[in-house]
């Protein structure tokens, strides 16, 4: 590659890890809203404040950077949250999204971009989920990322952008936000140990069904994609296993150093939730080898020591 590798929302809980995952600092920049993360991941990247939000910024950034090749993760990842607020994934998603691609076609550049989307855009099904899965989200988080594939698309087709979309499925580890479901349980349980809550985890619901997978091994998906995907191509990333969260649950309260009990809670339940969500990543694993390889026993035992190193902290 002639340019720097861009990754967009860098500092973020998918981004800091494919910024890991690419190991190149010489030629990897970092797009941020706020600062660069700390530690080690701030040394693997050269860092950049951009406000994708905002048309000039963005366009003064790529016309200074010219990037051989963008990972766009930034974004509104969470689907609780688009109920309550249906213009923050339309702004981060889709404006954003339109704003970069506007960018990249002013420079002129020739540019591989992957765009990070969702599973959330296909319809409900009990099947496991492939590309030509019909598509009718359920959620204003799932709209949003439909419409930013569709301009990804039109970008490919009109603008003759060389663009890959993912529709990634639910993915867990360190670091993540304790607004979703898998790192909110992992918090709960450390701060109970920590002795600074009762010993009452509460849920929303457990009987839904989620094909998780380790956000390392969605990183290298990304990165896989980047180096062999087909371009104007969608492709699922998923482990093809479905776990219910009431088994997640059950596996991070086994770990606990101490007892507790479990509470439903009805502020943890979203208006509309798919009983089961599980993909088929086929189609990704034939371009690119990629196969998942963390553990998910390994995944769970992480994300509570990454909770319980914060709590102590």
């Amino acid at each position: 590659m002639n340019g720097p590798v861009l990754v967009t929302g860098a500092a973020g809980f998918a981004g800091s890890y494919v910024v890991q995952a690419l190991g190149r600092p010489e030629v990897v920049t970092g797009w941020t809203h706020h600062a660069p993360p700390p530690g080690e991941i701030a040394l693997l990247a050269s860092w950049e404040r951009v406000d994708l939000v905002n048309q000039s910024e963005v366009q003064s950034a790529i016309a200074r950077l010219k990037p051989s090749a963008v990972i766009h993760c930034a974004g509104a990842p969470n689907v609780a949250h688009s109920w309550r607020d249906t213009l923050t994934p339309l702004s981060a998603n889709v404006l954003a999204t339109h704003h970069l691609f506007d960018a990249l076609r002013r420079t002129g550049m020739s540019c591989r971009v992957v765009v990070v989307g969702s599973a959330e855009v296909y319809a409900r099904s009990s099947a496991a989920l492939t590309e030509q899965s019909p598509v009718a989200p359920s959620n204003p988080y799932g709209i949003s990322k439909l419409a930013q594939e569709q301009l990804a698309f039109r970008a490919a087709r009109e603008d003759g952008i060389d663009v890959i979309v993912t529709r990634s499925f639910n993915h867990i580890g360190p670091r993540q936000s304790a607004a979703f479901a898998a790192p909110n349980m992992a918090r709960q349980i450390a701060m109970i140990e920590a002795g600074v809550a009762e010993p009452v985890i509460k849920t929303g619901n457990l009987e839904a069904q989620r094909d998780l997978t380790d956000v390392r091994d969605v990183a290298r998906a990304y990165v896989a994609l980047l180096d062999h995907g087909a371009s104007s191509t969608a492709y699922n990333v998923a482990s093809g296993t479905v776990r219910t969260m009431r088994s997640v649950l059950e596996a991070l309260v086994s770990r606990a150093r101490v007892q507790v009990r479990v509470e439903t809670d009805a502020a943890l339940m979203r208006p509309v939730d798919k009983p089961v969500v599980i993909g088929d990543a086929t189609r990704l694993r034939q371009a690119t080898g990629w196969r998942p390889e963390v553990p998910f026993e390994q995944t769970l035992d992480d994300l509570l020591n990454y909770w319980r190193s914060i709590t102590i902290a």
